[in-house]
């Protein structure tokens, strides 16, 4: 059969159903990044906000090394506290990263009233998530990136020291960064702009009860059992282990990666509830 003459064949890219989507999530993504690289204040929450942690952290435990060696005491605890705010500060921003990357994505669709555009095309929920996720991890690795540079140039600390058990940290934190980030679009979906604030603040909340830079048990007892269930909590006791030049902490891997598969299960779950009844009561018209 002959192409007609006034046919318009479709892009090479748009020819099967798989290369369209991935035209599309590569089309979010880009469009998310022309909005970083075209509003350069932007940049402070990449780049800024994350080497001032470094220095503050970096400069705590630098602080707690000379204390103890002045002191005439062992050298070592210093050293250690060092290293663990150092390589807690260098994680933490890695989940940190990934999920404010992911919320405040689909907040850039609802600041500039597109929400109702993203819905009218034939685009579909995985493949937006899809490419706001690939930002996310574009976003993240320039963030972490410039966490472990300055580090490493200013307090001699290699975050690849902490070896191979570093793969699946990182990959357990950045589950757990999309969870949450997940679940908190969904909560400003339903909720409307008065949940934006869960965006910077889940974390916060997350942050202490995690253990970022100690080991929870030196947080008030009523506290501990709340700290356990959480998969972050295993997660940066992994990376304690592994900073401390321990072995591969497989109890702790185990029961992160355990509890952040449930912690992601149910943040689909819910996205999905509060999505359908976004739909349903057309809640859309708050960002029209």
């Amino acid at each position: 059969m002959t192409t007609p003459p006034n046919a318009v064949e479709a892009p090479p890219a748009l020819r099967t159903p798989a290369s369209a989507s991935l035209h599309r999530v590569l089309a979010v993504a880009r469009r998310h990044w022309l909005v970083l690289k075209r509003s350069p204040h932007r940049f402070f929450d990449v780049l800024v906000w994350p080497l001032v942690d470094t220095l503050l952290y970096g400069s705590i435990g630098l602080f707690a090394a000379q204390a103890a060696q002045s002191a005439k005491g062992s050298p070592g605890t210093g050293t250690t506290v060092a290293v663990y705010l150092l390589s807690g500060t260098v994680l933490w921003h890695l989940v940190h990263q990934t999920q404010i990357s992911l919320a405040t994505g689909f907040l850039e669709e609802t600041w500039s009233r597109n929400v109702l555009g993203l819905m009218a095309t034939p685009m579909r929920d995985w493949e937006y998530l899809a490419g706001v996720g690939l930002f996310a991890l574009v976003r993240m690795a320039a963030s972490t990136s410039a966490v472990a540079v300055l580090a490493f140039t200013a307090y001699a600390f290699d975050v690849t020291t902490l070896g191979l058990g570093l793969i699946p940290v990182a990959a357990l934190l950045l589950a757990c960064g999309w969870s949450v980030a997940l679940l908190v679009v969904g909560l400003v979906l339903r909720y409307g702009s008065g949940a934006e604030a869960l965006v910077w603040g889940a974390l916060s909340v997350v942050m202490p009860l995690s253990g970022v830079f100690y080991p929870v048990s030196t947080l008030p007892a009523a506290l501990r059992p709340i700290a356990e269930v959480l998969p972050t909590t295993h997660v940066f006791a992994a990376g304690r282990a592994l900073a401390g030049g321990g072995g591969m902490p497989w109890r702790e891997l185990s029961l992160a990666a355990a509890g952040t598969l449930l912690l992601l299960v149910l943040s689909v779950y819910a996205l999905r509830r509060l999505l359908r009844t976004f739909r349903r009561r057309g809640l859309v018209t708050r960002y029209s």
